[in-house]
């Protein structure tokens, strides 16, 4: 597996579900209309297929190191988009999912 290949799925991943998640909240949220949700239901489905594009076959294993992707790609949202100002803790959580993520993708398989 291309460590490579595998986090710029991850990386495309997150922008889609994150950036869909984000226009459906200004749609909704910020009143700024259907169009907004549109575009993001559309994101979010565009994220739905990345995901099936990664190599390895378990769709648990892909979703939960996601998981870990989305964490930390969340906050990176937050400081890019909204000017959220994260703080150690934030930071110390996001590596830890990070850890993760390397630990359940690229970990050696036994057997």
């Amino acid at each position: 597996m291309s460590v490579v290949r595998t986090v710029a799925l991850f990386l495309v991943a997150a922008l889609a579900e994150i950036g869909g998640a984000w226009l459906i909240w200004q749609g909704v949220r910020e009143q700024r209309g259907v169009a907004w949700v549109g575009a993001g239901i559309v994101a979010l489905s565009t994220y739905g297929f990345v995901a099936t594009l990664q190599e390895d076959a378990n769709f648990g294993r892909i979703l939960a190191a996601y998981g870990g992707i989305f964490v930390a790609g969340s906050l990176a949202w937050g400081v890019v988009v909204d000017g959220f100002r994260p703080d150690r803790f934030d930071y110390l959580g996001a590596a830890i999912c990070l850890v993760g993520v390397a630990v359940i993708m690229f970990s050696p398989r036994l057997g």
